[in-house]
């Protein structure tokens, strides 16, 4: 959880000591603290709060109610000007793709306006949670004047602050009892134009004076901005999409592409949408490495066994990899088990587990077949003879990974479902 306050005006001495000490301390009182990083500067710090690895993931999410609750409390004991603390706790969002809009010639602000739009047709996709943009620039309302020209008139630059904020303040007016709805008196002083900004009144030693008598006033963006985002060189604002959870990851890649090609032959002339990251690459790429390796398995061992063992034979090695594979997708739909990178790992694993005991199993049946007996004694043989060692190796290998899942860390308490990994269910 990232936790993080303003104050301006303050020191980094005085954010460190008066903020970030008190909201520590709080943090100490936490069930499964571990540490805290601070970065005090000027008029802001920012937090990292890092909680055991022995923490489970069905506390976590009232961890960070409790760490909320805390510090909230926290909030109402800071010094006076105090902004915050304000958190972010949605580490499990994970942008499932990232698109490029670049448009050179396009204002800034029409550039977003674009933005919204594709942002509404994406949030429409069955599959998608949410859809952020990033790098869009924070408008502002600069005033600028000289001190010198100010010096000359006898005017404080306080003045002019105090104008600007009686002119824009925001109170209750009151209200009118009818015989119907009540009806709310509002007094209409708020700016929603720069002309009103520069007839704002301003008295000076008697004199009426406005705003654009001493300073000028525009309407621009932050200067210098918090941070922009470029794409092969060129400024461009990010459309993030976030996929929901549980989802099948790549049916939403179709429904991207589809969404996709509609907006590039909508885009008008020097608009470029282009597309960033793809997880879908990455979930194709790890099921397509899973069905290789069941593929191949299944082919040296069916090879295998029909020149060493015979047809028939061969057959029944062969057939044991899909029939118990197909029993484990079973229980995996019933139990809500999903189709991940780390159910992948796992079947890639036990692939060698089901070959092994196949050929171990139909070789000592062949054996015995050889040797006179019947069919169901052959059976029943290489059962009793062969089930105990065959357990044995089997457990061996899963107790090389019991460590794992009882380890009390982040490797055994993270849920193994993320929005980026889900592939099918």
């Amino acid at each position: 959880m990232t936790i993080t306050a303003a104050w301006p005006g303050a020191t980094a001495e005085e954010m460190q000591e008066q903020v970030a000490d008190r909201l520590e301390k709080r943090l100490q009182e936490l069930d499964y603290y571990d540490r805290v990083e601070t970065i005090a500067q000027p008029g802001f710090v920012s937090m990292r709060m890092t909680y055991k690895e022995s923490a489970r993931p069905s506390e976590v999410q009232d961890l960070f109610y409790q760490t909320r609750k805390k510090l909230s409390d926290e909030a109402a004991r800071l010094p006076n000007g105090v902004i915050g603390p304000f958190f972010n706790d949605e580490y499990s969002d994970v942008y499932f793709a990232l698109y490029a809009l670049e448009a050179e010639h396009l204002p800034h602000r029409q550039q977003v306006q674009m933005a919204e739009d594709l942002r509404q047709g994406l949030l429409n996709l069955p599959g998608v949670k949410k859809v952020n943009i990033l790098g869009e620039q924070a408008q502002r309302i600069f005033v600028e004047f000289s001190y010198e020209r100010l010096a000359t008139l006898g005017i404080k630059p306080d003045q002019i602050f105090a104008a600007l904020a009686a002119q824009n303040a925001v109170a209750p007016s009151g209200f009118v009892e009818t015989a119907g709805a009540r009806a709310y008196i509002r007094i209409d002083g708020a700016f929603d134009s720069l002309a009103l900004i520069e007839n704002v009144p301003l008295n000076v030693n008697g004199r009426l004076l406005r705003i654009a008598d001493v300073a000028s006033v525009s309407r621009g963006y932050e200067d210098p901005p918090s941070y922009r985002i470029r794409h092969q060189g060129d400024p461009a604002l990010m459309l993030g999409v976030i996929m929901e959870k549980h989802w099948n990851g790549l049916e939403l890649d179709k429904s991207l592409q589809a969404e996709e090609a509609r907006i590039q032959a909508d885009l008008p002339l020097g608009v470029n949408f282009a597309k960033v990251s793809d997880q879908a690459k990455n979930i194709s790429l790890a099921v397509n490495e899973f069905m290789l390796k069941f593929f191949v398995a299944l082919a040296v061992v069916m090879i295998i066994s029909l020149l060493a063992l015979g047809f028939r034979v061969g057959l029944v090695v062969a057939a044991a990899v899909p029939l118990t594979l197909s029993v484990v997708f079973v229980i995996m739909l019933l139990t809500g088990r999903e189709f991940d990178r780390i159910t992948l790992g796992a079947l890639i694993i036990s692939l060698g587990l089901l070959v092994d005991d196949a050929i171990i199993a139909i070789e000592m049946m062949v054996v015995k077949l050889e040797e006179g007996f019947d069919r169901i004694h052959a059976a029943t043989f290489a059962w009793s003879s062969t089930a105990a060692p065959m357990l044995t190796g089997t457990l061996v290998t899963i107790i090389g990974f019991l460590p794992v899942g009882f380890a009390r860390s982040g490797a055994a308490n993270m849920p193994a479902i993320s929005s980026g990994s889900s592939a099918l269910r």
